[in-house]
């Protein structure tokens, strides 16, 4: 899924999850207000604090949206039905959606 497609889904009203991947260090340089953090590697143990709801809207985010594509995978296998990944990561929702927001 685009970054403006994941904009467009948010300016609808239509209720999804951002959940963004990346690191700890890689959030304080960048950030999308209102994701849950949740980094790749904790994923296994901390799944659960995503959604109850095995159809919910959930998009991945990372930084180029490689590790997310593989979070949306984990999270299928999970039965997350509807997790997706957000194409080019938070890289292109700075160039696409948000200037303001730092490229790394």
């Amino acid at each position: 899924i685009s970054p403006i497609q994941v904009k467009e889904m948010m300016d609808s009203g239509e209720e999804i999850i951002l959940l963004d991947v990346r690191e700890p260090a890689e959030l304080e340089i960048a950030r999308i207000k209102g994701a849950l953090h949740i980094p790749m590697n904790e994923m296994s143990e901390r799944y659960q604090e995503i959604s109850d709801n095995p159809t919910a809207n959930i998009v991945c985010i990372c930084h180029h949206g490689i590790r997310s594509e593989m979070v949306m995978h984990q999270l299928w296998g999970l039965g997350y039905q509807n997790a997706k990944n957000m194409a080019g990561g938070i890289d292109a929702w700075s160039v696409e959606i948000d200037p303001k927001i730092p490229r790394y």
